[in-house]
């Protein structure tokens, strides 16, 4: 491989990590704004559930066409297409000028961001070899480690610095200069690359996917502003039952002609059918804690964006350091199942610690009695985060890498989009600094599932064939003579 060829391919690596910091960066940055939206549009809690859960939820339901879409269509294509319809829905959400237009708008972030986020995992599986993919696994990662802490700090910087008196408008706008970036260096630097046989969308599976995540996943939402009424169950009910019928359409359709929208063949696999599991109750277990925490310091202890910001410290730079330790030292030596147990169970206990504090000082706690729980929960939680991509998709043939990457995407969004609709029931008939306590019990429970999950994931990553037929593997301690790999 000549060196120029190489230089592209890590400059369209970093294209393509910008993009997924600028997603992770939004999610994070939103939680700490909510209350100066909530005050400034007089948006009430089942509009700030809609700013959060509505993103969630459009990205959730988006991410399988999406990933779906680079494969027919190209990678390239829709990431650049997702990508402008991204900076483009976030200039919308800066101008918004009342809470409906606000959820709009974020649904619409969703819907593009489900375009452009998938082609990150894709592209990666489609460019780079088994392992560099663990290496580059690794640096991802690190990227949400980065991400965790870079979210919180500039929501405040920007919330609580009122630039321009725009108040909470920069938090959206600040993602205009990467997404232009973004859009210029990558049409220069990715390469473009498809399922290498004919594939069509699968607009009847389209179709019935978003109906019964929809089904799903609204009333969940609603659930509290509307009292919990029995048409909620009957149409949570109703979806489940139109998610089982478009298991089972996928299976006509693949026999069919070999074009479905989910590939069901990826669940043949056991690390990847035991993955998305872990992604989906992972991902309810981070919805549930992080609202909760932002509500808990700003609106429970009364704090300003920044305290709250700079609070959360502790948090993101140890999950941030553990993300690349967790694969560079200990994946290697003990195996990304035992790591991925150790991150929950240390997650859990950090979670313990911090009930603990919360009820033992109530309103008088401060920001440095939070710094150890934090501590370890963050470091737990980047054990989880770095090797569990890589173990989910070791076995995933490259041609069906946008399919594999929608679903992952998507288990973990409606996970989180599962877990911020849970809050509403910690917050009946309670205050908010119980209402933490409740929701924090309720993420040590996902966890202990987590763990079971886990489990079944293999002791150690086999990465699939790659299009040559080169069997790689990610687990360096096997061979004495393998480079140790940071991913």
């Amino acid at each position: 491989m000549s060196s120029s060829t190489d230089r592209r391919r890590w400059l369209a690596l970093a294209v393509v990590m910008t993009a997924s910091f600028m997603d992770l960066v939004d999610a994070t940055i939103v939680n700490v704004a909510i209350p100066s939206i909530e005050r400034d549009t007089g948006a009430g809690f089942s509009a700030i559930q809609w700013i959060t859960a509505g993103y969630a939820l459009a990205f959730a339901v988006g991410l399988i066409t999406g990933g779906r879409l680079g494969d027919i269509y190209g990678r390239k294509r829709v990431f650049l297409l997702g990508t402008a319809g991204f900076t483009a829905a976030s200039l919308l959400c800066g101008l918004a000028v009342n809470p409906e237009m606000l959820v709009a708008t974020r649904m619409l972030q969703g819907v593009t961001a489900a375009l452009m986020v998938p082609q990150v995992l894709s592209i990666i599986h489609a460019t780079f070899t088994g392992e560099e993919r663990g290496k580059v696994f690794g640096m991802f990662g690190a990227i949400i480690g980065l991400a965790a802490v870079t979210g919180p700090l500039l929501g405040a910087v920007l919330t609580q610095g009122n630039l321009f008196g725009l108040e909470w408008r920069p938090i959206f706008l600040i993602n205009l200069p990467f997404g232009i970036a973004g859009l210029v260096l990558g049409r220069r630097f990715i390469d473009e690359s498809k399922a290498p046989q004919a594939l069509r969308l699968d607009l009847v599976g389209v179709a019935l996917a978003t109906v019964g995540l929809l089904l799903v996943v609204y009333p969940l939402v609603q659930g509290r502003e509307l009292g919990w009424p029995v048409w909620g169950y009957l149409l949570m009910a109703g979806g489940v039952a139109v998610l089982g019928g478009f298991v089972r359409y996928e299976r006509r359709k693949t026999a069919k002609d070999g074009s479905p929208l989910v590939e069901l063949t990826l669940f043949r696999a056991k690390s990847f059918a035991a993955g998305v599991g872990v992604q989906l109750v992972f991902g309810a277990a981070c919805g549930i804690f992080f609202l909760v925490w932002t509500l808990y310091m700003q609106i429970g202890l009364g704090w300003s964006p920044l305290h709250a910001g700079l609070t959360g410290l502790p948090f993101t730079v140890a999950c941030s350091a553990t993300a690349g330790l967790s694969v560079q030292l200990l994946v290697p030596r003990v195996g990304s199942r035992r790591v991925l147990q150790g991150g929950a169970l240390i997650t859990a206990t950090g979670a313990l610690l911090y009930i603990g504090e919360a009820y033992r000082y109530g309103h008088a706690v401060h920001s440095w009695q939070m710094a150890l729980p934090l501590l370890v929960m963050g470091a737990g939680m980047g054990m989880i985060f770095s090797p569990l991509t890589d173990a989910v998709l070791s076995e995933v043939p490259r041609e069906h890498a946008g399919s594999a990457s929608g679903l992952i995407n998507t288990t973990n969004q409606l996970g989180n989009a599962f877990g911020l609709a849970l809050t509403s029931v910690a917050f009946t008939g309670t205050t908010v600094v119980h209402a933490f306590g409740h929701a924090m019990l309720w993420m040590v429970g996902a966890l202990a599932v987590v763990t079971l999950l886990i489990t079944a994931l293999p002791k150690r990553s086999t990465h699939a064939p790659d299009a040559a037929g080169a069997e790689a593997t990610s687990d360096a301690a096997e061979d004495a003579n393998a480079p140790v790999l940071i991913g």
